[in-house]
């Protein structure tokens, strides 16, 4: 019997893990882009850094984590070919 929710067994294939950063990566995107450009003053400008720092940061860690998964025996081939595996 595995130990886990279904969520969490899921979140154990680097693929999903992959589709999931890069989601973030694309809401974060989006809301630096949102608040550059819809948000006044200093406030705009701070959250539009704030997000695109998150971005970066999320980017940063996708690409450690994608190193380090090539050193396994994973078949992954790179977050369009998960999407197309998916759809």
């Amino acid at each position: 019997m595995a130990v886990g929710t279904r969520l969490s067994l899921q979140l154990a294939d680097f693929g999903t893990r992959s589709l999931v950063t890069h989601s973030l990566m694309a809401v974060g995107f989006v809301g630096a882009i949102v608040a550059g450009l819809f948000v006044e003053g200093q406030i705009g400008t701070i959250s539009m850094a704030a997000f695109i720092n998150f971005t970066a940061g999320l980017w940063i860690s996708q690409s450690v984590h994608s190193l380090g998964n090539a050193a396994t025996e994973d078949e992954y081939q790179g977050v369009l070919k998960e999407l197309l595996d998916r759809v």
